[in-house]
């Protein structure tokens, strides 16, 4: 990937898919704006088919078209394995109660074919630009929904597959590199043994509050090979932060106690270091083993200068000590990396 520069903060795009909250157009535009003028060039955009059905890429596109943005100054990732359907339902089924005012529903469409389907619509979706940087986005949930061991097999097939058609484009030259997009690194693991990836992209699982030890130690392998890390959602879906939902799921103060306490001395620490949760977040995130980059979503065309600063801040050693301190972070994670 030699030929691809990643800056420190590339700009996540599901707030272009209507994720929780609808966005006029003006303001999709106006956050894309921002998002490239922050950037060293080229600046990269990650998205998915699966965003919005497909509105994430679109917008995008016509975010670009409109500013008149050169397609050489943007790098675009598109996570492939949803393909924009009809929606013949009151509410998408890809992913109810998350999307907001969609005139599209969305399939799971991983296979050879499947994903150079998903790769051209994406394309058309963009306009006059195109994905550069490919992988294939929840390749955890699609082996999940297998019934039983034999349909989980030929989903992994299904899977390697895709990888297949993925190395064509590369070699076809059509696309820089590959990569994956998962919500559990253990699924990551499993393909990048399978299949030479030249990124990966971690969503949810390394984060100031969930670091696991053997997530730890994979990351150090992908490092040591040379596989970029892009990490992303390193506030738990929001939780961290302030929302009530913990990796897209919405929680429940009883049910969630352990969650709610973590958060509570957490925010403590924040106060009494005068720095907020998000930096802590997003330094902890960043600086983790081998990440070259943070994924950072947004719905505020005016928190993206602020993010892009983010990747700058310096937290004090001492109140990472105090983190570990009081069992908030791993005591066996390595003060190397905070």
């Amino acid at each position: 990937m030699k030929e691809i520069s990643l800056p420190k903060v590339i700009f996540g795009t599901s707030g272009l898919g209507n994720l929780y909250v609808a966005l006029p157009d003006e303001v999709k535009c106006a956050i894309v704006a921002e998002s490239v003028r922050c950037s060293p060039k080229p600046a990269v955009f990650d998205s998915a088919g699966k965003y919005g059905a497909g509105l994430a890429l679109e917008s995008l596109g016509k975010s670009l078209t409109q500013l008149n943005v050169n397609p050489s100054d943007v790098l675009i990732s598109n996570k492939l394995g949803w393909l924009r359907t009809a929606l013949k339902t009151p509410e998408p089924t890809f992913e109810p109660g998350v999307w907001r005012d969609l005139k599209y529903d969305a399939v799971q469409r991983i296979s050879y074919e499947g994903i150079l389907e998903c790769y051209e619509q994406g394309n058309e979706l963009l306009g006059g630009y195109r994905a550069e940087l490919v992988s294939v986005h929840d390749p955890d949930e699609y082996l999940t929904a297998a019934k039983d061991e034999p349909e989980q097999t030929q989903r992994y097939r299904d899977i390697l597959e895709a990888y297949r058609a993925l190395n064509e484009l590369k070699r076809d030259g059509k696309v820089k590199s590959i990569g994956v997009g998962s919500k559990d690194w253990r699924i990551i693991k499993k393909i990048a043994h399978d299949v030479k990836l030249d990124w990966v992209m971690i969503a949810n699982s390394m984060t100031v509050h969930s670091h696991p030890h053997e997530l730890v130690e994979f990351m150090q392998e992908l490092e040591k090979q040379g596989t970029l890390i892009i990490n992303s959602a390193v506030f738990n879906g929001g939780f961290l932060t302030g929302s009530d939902y913990y990796n897209y799921r919405l929680t429940d103060p009883i049910k969630d106690n352990g969650l709610y306490h973590w958060r509570e001395l957490f925010y403590q620490l924040c106060t009494d270091y005068k720095i907020k949760p998000a930096d802590a977040c997003v330094a902890f995130g960043l600086n983790a083993p081998g990440v070259k980059s943070i994924a950072l979503n947004t719905t505020n065309a005016e928190r993206v200068s602020q993010n892009v600063a983010l990747a700058s801040l310096k937290i004090p050693d001492e109140f990472w000590k105090r983190m570990k301190k009081y069992g908030l972070i791993d005591e066996s994670y390595a003060s190397a990396y905070l």
